[in-house]
């Protein structure tokens, strides 16, 4: 399997994606090209010893990067030899099995949207990570791709989520949950109120096990597998569980580091210590795919080291032969709305 990753893209580039894919191509066995300015590549091969790519790397050069400055909606036009657009090309045309990218998030949604495409019928992409919880870690999706929502947008994030918990997580029968305020069936605003009807619905068929309302705790205790919500709830959810993860693990270090006898304490608690914190490091996953684009994509998050990039890239070779976007592909007729209702949708 052969992973196409973006050498330009993220705050560590290039040297924590060569480095991170030298990793995945010696530990996980993995072919990884490496797009970008191939002068740079280089030179960090070199520092590490080598003259040129090891067998299963591999370096496609070219001569412009995208930056955060850059207009995300047009950098698949107007910088057409960027390694993030020269990527996903490579995948588009089968010369590769997934991209993984650092960079921009809205320049690789836009391009991926334009250049790979989604699935047909398919209305929006959606970002799914996994976040950690009580329950050995469940899907959010989405957390950021489109901040408005629809309910036809929230019905199909609810399929893909299922999909994806069952070929990824290993659950045979994926719990979904819409994020609220309440767990009653009328409680939210009308966004919520009508996808509670359509999820209801397709659990009545038999096509989801849709469990109802969740709170944001309870989700966080491990209610569900899937957590279903319009991007801007979403993103909001994620980044306070990502804050309040910082704020308690900043909490236990000044904690333990009061007195001999609390650093004493911290000896003997040191293997929990480091559970909790791999836990809540985002990068043991590496990455956040793209749920609805035809082939694929894997974002990275713009800080990573060389770790998560190797995670990244294993997360992408996992996702690009789970088989999510043939199930998503041959089930999306049961993910959409009575055509009268799409025409109001429109309007």
């Amino acid at each position: 399997m052969k992973i196409i990753v973006d050498a330009m893209g993220g705050d560590n580039a290039p040297r924590s994606n060569v480095e991170g894919a030298l990793e995945a191509v010696r530990e996980l066995g993995l072919e990884v090209a490496l797009v970008g300015r191939g002068d740079e590549i280089l030179a960090v091969l070199r520092d590490m010893g080598m003259e040129e790519p090891p067998p299963g790397l591999e370096i496609v050069h070219t001569s412009e990067v995208v930056t955060m400055e850059d207009n995300a909606a047009r950098v698949f036009r107007e910088k057409k030899d960027s390694s993030l657009v020269v990527g996903l090309n490579l995948v588009k045309e089968g010369k590769g099995d997934a991209f993984v990218s650092a960079g921009s998030t809205g320049a690789l949604l836009s391009s991926a949207t334009f250049i790979t495409g989604r699935i047909q019928k398919i209305r929006r992409a959606a970002l799914a990570p996994v976040i950690p919880t009580a329950g050995g870690g469940s899907i959010l999706i989405d957390c950021g791709a489109t901040a408005a929502g629809t309910p036809e947008f929230l019905l199909q994030y609810a399929f893909m989520g299922s999909y994806y918990a069952e070929h990824i997580l290993g659950r045979p029968e994926p719990r979904v949950g819409l994020l609220n305020i309440g767990t009653e069936e009328g409680k939210g605003t009308e966004l919520q109120t009508e996808t509670y009807a359509l999820l209801k619905k397709a659990d009545g068929e038999g096509r989801l096990h849709f469990v109802g309302n969740v709170e944001a705790r309870e989700a966080v205790l491990g209610a569900v597998d899937v957590i279903v919500a319009d991007g801007y709830t979403g993103n909001i959810f994620l980044k306070t569980l990502e804050g309040t993860a910082l704020y308690l693990s900043q909490q236990m270090k000044g904690m333990f580091k009061k007195n001999p006898v609390t650093k004493f304490a911290a000896l003997l608690v040191s293997g929990g210590i480091r559970d909790f914190k791999k836990l809540m490091d985002s990068r043991e996953v590496g990455g956040t795919p793209l749920i609805g684009i035809a082939r694929p994509v894997i974002k990275a998050h713009g800080s990573s080291d060389s770790y998560a990039i190797k995670n990244a890239i294993a997360q992408a070779a996992k996702f690009a032969s789970s088989g999510i976007i043939e199930s998503i592909t041959a089930n999306v007729e049961y993910m959409r709305l009575p055509a009268g209702k799409m025409e109001k949708e429109k309007i």
